[in-house]
């Protein structure tokens, strides 16, 4: 890539899910008779309370955005670490019981922080789930079963050490926990062939808020159709997920060329609007604009002798060579794109956050374009780009099997006729200041986009959270559906009403709730 490798580390390890944390009211009798109930059911040394020496470094562990680990961040009274199903159940039994709300946390990655802590005051305990993640792959069924604690690094790892032929369409980051990464969609060098990571989700276990453990044939059609990229926390606690596993050939190659804007680097994106979503289906190139800099990253499923033609008849405006190919296998290509040479297999089993990343906090949002913009707009779009404390845009490129796919098979309804989506992200480092200038560059910048992006909906992508969309009204002590209509036809369009009567089927009372869950409707709304 054209920037700092430490910048692309901070780059991908925040793009996917998100975390955080903070003080909340003080525990009541109830809270006492949560920690009475859970007792009975799981060891003591699976629950935490404030006062535990170790609940402080568990909250910050999977933290990836730490502006929300400050003395104002509303934080879990409880935090238990569950290590079978059974006690996830105890869990919930005991919270509905004492009144203590449940929040989950897989990988630490949701951008808004919502599987950790609230945004106004609230009762409730994080349920951290990085003890269940085993990962078991059956490779000649071609399938595998994956907790929602692992991480899609140990979920590559595993494939790739059962298999030098299969592995799995999700997304870059391999710390980001599959629970999250799953319950909102899922993509990364893969959904150009092969979809969605829920596209291939074939079976998932669930608890339910009165505690039951469901499997697709026992939760109903409906639930098991919303968990698959409507937002699992909305519908229970997912505890592992049955995955399809795809081919991938013995060789792939993949290159980075960077182009700044003095090298033509305007033109070249414009007119990959247009070829990127049209090319064949094994060749993903995507782009990071950062500065002045245009980065054309890509994945092809083959060699690089069978790549070069299709490179200088579809795009030659790229330029592209043999120099920039690199030949490996699938999985050595996962480490590779996110971590860059000289990275191992090895590495994507590393769950920790380094410390130049946890020094950044950082605000995002989303966009998905529909008709391709302007070449004048994208010399505007560098222009801004090029500002002091600006931040960046990654494009990524859909069409053939993710346009493929009906809107209403899954809740992600953002399938054909969409060219691309996109990725806004700023950083700053926390020991600066408080991000105030970075957060508003994002929000100028994104005000700036409406003419050239989707509308009626402006569509957003649920795994880039965005509490700018909106936010949940409480009203009867249930989410309002109206209210929730704000932010929620934003990520699921016409989905987001099928959604709310999955959520009013399995979990009526609105027990399992954040800022952005979905509301519960009954059916003959």
């Amino acid at each position: 890539m054209a920037m700092a490798r430490s910048t692309v580390l901070i780059i991908f390890a925040l793009f996917c899910c998100y975390a955080s944390t903070t003080a909340s009211s003080q525990a009541s009798s109830s809270d006492d008779g949560f920690l009475k109930c859970l007792s009975a059911s799981i060891p003591s040394q699976l629950v935490f309370t404030r006062s535990s020496p170790s609940f402080t470094p568990l909250l910050k562990s999977s933290i990836r955005n730490p502006k929300f680990f400050t003395p104002a961040t509303v934080r879990p009274l409880y935090i238990v670490t569950p290590t079978n199903a059974s006690h996830v159940q105890a869990a919930v039994a005991c919270g509905r019981r004492s009144g203590v709300r449940i929040r989950v946390r897989s990988g630490g990655h949701d951008y808004e922080g919502l599987s950790y802590r609230a945004v106004r005051n609230e009762t409730f305990a994080v349920l951290d789930l990085s003890s269940l993640r085993a990962v078991r792959v059956d490779a000649r069924a071609s399938t595998a079963w994956v907790d929602s604690g692992a991480t899609l690094g140990e979920l590559y790892y595993a494939v790739g050490k059962a298999s030098g032929l299969l592995g799995f369409p999700a997304g870059l980051c391999p710390t980001v926990g599959v629970g999250g990464h799953f319950s909102g969609g899922g993509f990364g060098m893969l959904l150009r062939k092969y979809g969605m990571a829920i596209d291939n989700v074939i079976d998932a276990v669930l608890v339910d808020a009165r505690g039951r453990l469901l499997s697709k044939n026992t939760m109903g059609s409906d639930v098991f159709w919303a968990i698959r990229g409507g937002g699992g926390e909305s519908f229970g606690v997912v505890l592992s997920w049955q995955v399809r596993l795809v081919p991938v050939p013995p060789t792939v190659t993949v290159f980075n060329v960077p182009l700044t804007a003095s090298q033509g680097a305007v033109d070249v994106v414009t007119r990959w609007q247009q070829v990127a979503p049209a090319l064949p289906d094994d060749l993903m190139i995507r782009v990071v604009v950062q500065q002045q800099t245009a980065n054309f990253q890509s994945l092809f499923l083959g060699t690089c002798d069978a790549l070069l033609p299709v490179m200088s008849s579809r795009f030659p405006e790229l330029r592209f060579n043999r120099s920039y190919c690199r030949e490996m296998t699938w999985i050595q290509s996962v480490p590779y794109i996110y971590l860059g040479s000289g990275s191992t297999v090895e590495d994507l089993l590393n769950r920790t956050t380094s410390a130049s990343v946890f020094a950044s906090g950082y605000k995002a949002t989303s966009d998905y374009v529909r008709r391709a913009i302007p070449r004048d707009a994208w010399a505007t779009i560098f222009a801004k780009l090029s500002q002091p404390n600006a931040g960046l845009m990654i494009l990524d490129p859909y069409g053939a099997a993710i346009g493929a796919v009906p809107e209403s098979a899954t809740p992600y309804p953002h399938r054909a006729g969409v060219l691309y989506n996109i990725q806004y992200m700023n950083f700053w480092s926390m020991a600066a200041g408080d991000g105030a200038v970075q957060t508003k560059w994002i929000r100028d910048f994104y005000a700036f986009m409406a003419p050239y992006v989707s509308s009626s909906p402006r569509e957003a992508y649920f795994n880039y959270r965005d509490l700018d969309l909106g936010e949940n009204v409480i009203v009867g002590n249930v989410s309002s559906y109206q209210a929730g209509m704000v932010w929620g036809q934003k990520y699921f369009k016409d989905n987001y009403k099928r959604l709310a009567m999955a959520k009013g089927e399995i979990d009526p009372e609105d027990y399992f709730r954040n800022e952005q869950s979905i509301p519960p409707l009954a059916k003959n709304k």
